[in-house]
């Protein structure tokens, strides 16, 4: 089964052009499973934490719980009222956390 979340592969050019249009936003690795290839990123400002695929990051270290990092929004079809992180990028690395590179 396909997934119905687009990842950076398979999103529209559309898609692709609103979200590299929208303001950049802060927020904090709630989590993130580099086997699985995604994880989720509780936003500064509060709300429910944004679905973030592996394609979508743009560092060339793996993500860690409590990483700060950086993101644009990008709506989930089909509904579009949802939303995911794209454009991700570390901000800082949690302090006395190693990372690897991809």
């Amino acid at each position: 089964l396909p997934s119905p979340l687009p990842t950076k592969r398979n999103r529209t050019y559309s898609q692709s052009q609103k979200a590299s249009a929208g303001p950049i936003l802060n927020g904090v690795v709630k989590s993130f499973c580099r086997q699985k290839g995604h994880g989720f990123i509780q936003p500064n400002s509060g709300g429910e934490p944004l679905f973030v695929h592996i394609s979508d990051i743009e560092t060339d270290c793996a993500l860690k719980d409590g990483d700060e990092v950086t993101y644009k929004l990008c709506p989930i079809p089909p509904k579009m009222e949802k939303f995911s992180a794209v454009h991700v990028k570390m901000l800082r690395p949690k302090e006395g956390v190693e990372h690897e590179k991809w």
